[in-house]
């Protein structure tokens, strides 16, 4: 099997002990991501929508760097603590994924690291 480890500096590193994400044979998967800014390491303060985009430029910055992008995206996994962001959520998802609709979940979660008010964890194809 061939693995590969994914790094960028265009995503937060890990707050534990795993990958941004890992390629193997085709695929890209990647670790749940919450909204810390990169260049900081911290989490992102704001309303909501500026926290879901900051998951999806990581997400994005990871997909870059594994050789995919938005549109190779085959799942999708999102976790909320409020499932009343589930709209507003869904309005900026679809500016980011356009036609390109993976498969995916959504479900409300008790708790997420660093208290994050949502992350996001995807599979995509790659080079």
């Amino acid at each position: 099997m061939d693995k590969n480890i994914v790094n960028t500096d265009k995503a937060p590193q890990p707050v534990g002990p795993y990958s941004q994400a890992v390629k193997a044979n085709g695929w890209l998967y990647i670790s749940g991501q919450i909204p810390i800014d990169p260049k900081t390491g911290e989490l992102v303060e704001g309303p909501f929508e500026l926290q879901a985009r900051a998951v999806l430029n990581n997400l994005k910055g990871i997909l870059e760097a594994g050789g995919s992008d938005l549109d190779r995206v085959i799942k999708v996994m999102i976790f909320l603590t409020d499932m009343s962001c589930f709209t507003q959520f869904n309005n900026i998802y679809a500016e980011y994924f356009g036609v390109s609709r993976p498969a995916r979940s959504c479900v409300e979660v008790n708790r997420l690291p660093r208290d994050a008010p949502i992350e996001i964890e995807a599979v995509a194809i790659c080079d």
